[in-house]
């Protein structure tokens, strides 16, 4: 089998990008350093190449003589039922069978709670670091772990996305007056996060380190600037390469730190569809890159592999198994996340649920208005992850579509309130934006071509609208009528949005609740398709367009 795997990585390495570049002085190994790394498995532990494939790359290497590191960057424990089921557990105790040495945090470590995440971090076998996720001001974890071989130190740097503040639940990071004590060393201006990062590398050096790895989740997305890899790097100065997640990418990089000096920065996509890599050789030269797998069976399945940790992921799923093959309903057409037409470079489908509407978006939001009666519901395009293909659903199905388990709540609020979190909810398009919200009761039309209005604070909060600026979003209709700003409406969403401000929505925080998590999103969707369409989606949501309830306008309209 390691024969076999040996030539499978050659393979494999033909089809990543591997970048290139050399320290002066460099102090020597006796044998090459490979860190292995994974990002954004979201629970997808036997997808692509697996766990148990991840676990035989990492052993086939070290059969040939190499130092092994073994690292996650984040978002691991959510993502799949797995994960929901069992808040992040069985995911844990299968990265100690993996036998991962060190990890760094995600946004998507949080989503079961601060308490549920300190407690996992308790139970994994492995350190968690981060130099900017603090507890009024102090790192929670270590900022770095320093690790020798053959005399030679290399420090690992954890970073975290100060987006997390917006991206997971901002309630989980408040006390119980709703002051924030936990943080990630946000600021407008990306100073706090590079000062921390640089604090981080100045010790590890100092502590002796001849190479300096950023394990980060910070990731691509013009959302998440000037906290962005290209943001750090090019304020920092001393590490030699950063290892990246949360976008989802898979982007092999060199670029130029505030010295002007080559850092390289690797990502390896999600689900295991690649397991990134970066090497240090016995003449100081550093490579990144990725083996990818690019077939849809996963490797695990296509060639059996038996290890210790094929049985141990058997035996984690095989308990969810039966649950989840339970059909719950039916649909007769494809409800999708995803632009039915288009694909990216790579020939992968173009996600459109966080600048779009789509038909899977309306039924989600549909059903929380239907189930709570309310006049107007919302539901944020990065709670809706996954396509249902026309057939049976299950339970997995739409455990995957909702795997957050987020609760409904119903508040009262003003047309006014509803029109300044749409504005919000438009602010990055034609961008992505995971607060991008899907709409029932009401439509809109978005004019791209005016700039937003939208005032934040340094964490990305909504502040406000700026006072006289014209507004993207025009024409809204509640219930077929134009919206009455001074109107009192009642608004379906989950406690993410309303009670907790999830992705930056402060317009809720103190509206006056009038259903208080009554019922997890999972089961409203359901419940609506079984209670209210008779079991069956049907035709009213053929369209993977939706059905026109937001309209985007990228020009100005011509002048009568």
């Amino acid at each position: 089998m390691k024969k076999f795997f040996g030539l499978l990585l050659a393979l494999c390495m033909l089809l990543s990008s591997v970048a290139f570049a050399e320290t002066a002085e460099a102090p020597a190994l006796q044998q090459e350093l490979v860190v292995l790394f994974t990002s954004d498995v979201h629970c997808g532990v036997a997808n692509g190449f697996g766990y148990a494939g991840l676990a035989a790359v990492r052993d086939t290497l070290a059969s040939q003589g190499k130092h092994i590191v073994l690292v996650d960057n984040g978002d691991s424990i959510q993502g799949e039922p797995m994960g929901t089921l069992t808040t992040g557990e069985a995911n844990i105790k299968l990265m100690n069978a993996v036998g991962y040495d060190i990890a760094t945090i995600g946004n998507h470590e949080f989503d079961y709670g601060m308490a549920r995440f300190l407690e996992l971090a308790g139970m994994a076998e492995f350190p968690y670091v981060s130099c900017n996720f603090v507890k009024d001001g102090v790192t929670v974890f270590d900022p770095y772990v320093i690790k020798e071989f053959d005399g030679v130190k290399v420090a690992f740097v954890g970073i975290s996305t100060p987006k997390t503040i917006t991206s997971s639940a901002p309630k989980y990071f408040q006390d119980e007056n709703g002051n924030f004590i936990y943080g990630f060393c946000q600021d407008e201006s990306g100073e706090a996060l590079y000062t921390a990062v640089q604090t981080a590398i100045d010790a590890a050096i100092a502590e002796g380190a001849a190479y300096v790895i950023g394990l980060a989740h910070l990731g691509n997305e013009a959302e998440c600037q000037p906290w962005t890899y290209a943001d750090v790097i090019a304020n920092t100065t001393g590490m030699d390469a950063l290892l990246d997640g949360h976008s989802h990418d898979t982007d092999q990089v060199e670029m130029l730190n505030k010295n002007g000096e080559t850092v390289l920065r690797s990502a390896c996509g999600t689900k295991m569809e690649g397991i990134g890599y970066l090497t240090i050789g016995t003449d100081g030269t550093l490579a990144s890159g990725v083996y990818m797998w690019p077939n849809e069976v996963a490797a695990p399945d296509l060639f059996n592999i038996e290890n210790d940790v094929a049985a141990a992921v058997a035996a984690a799923t095989s308990e969810l198994d039966e649950k989840l093959k339970e059909v719950v309903a039916k649909t007769a057409v494809d409800l999708t996340i995803n632009d039915p037409v288009a694909v990216d470079e790579n020939g992968k489908p173009i996600r459109i649920i966080r600048n779009a509407e789509t038909n899977l978006g309306d039924l989600c939001a549909d059903a929380y208005r239907a189930m709570s009666g309310a006049d107007v519901a919302v539901v944020n395009g990065g709670g809706i992850r996954k396509t249902i293909s026309a057939g049976d659903i299950t339970l997995n199905d739409i455990l995957l579509v909702h795997p957050f388990g987020n609760a409904m709540c119903v508040i009262e609020v003003t047309g006014q309130e509803i029109m300044d979190a749409l504005e919000f909810s438009v602010r990055s398009m034609p961008g992505e934006f995971g607060g991008f919200l899907q709409v029932s009761g009401m439509t809109f039309e978005i004019h791209t071509y005016i700039e937003s209005p939208i005032e934040m604070d340094e964490a990305k909060m909504f502040v406000g609208v700026k006072e006289g600026a014209p507004r993207r979003v025009q024409n809204l209709l509640i219930g077929g009528e134009p919206v009455d700003p001074e109107k009192i409406y009642t608004l379906a969403s989950h406690n993410y949005k309303i009670k907790d401000m999830g992705d930056g929505y402060t317009h809720f925080a103190d509206n006056k609740i009038l259903q208080d998590e009554v019922m997890i999103d999972n089961q409203v969707l359901i419940n609506y398709i079984v209670n209210e369409l008779g079991g069956v989606v049907g035709e009213d949501y053929a369209d993977p367009y939706g059905q026109g309830r937001i309209v985007a306008v990228p020009e100005a309209p011509a002048a009568e």
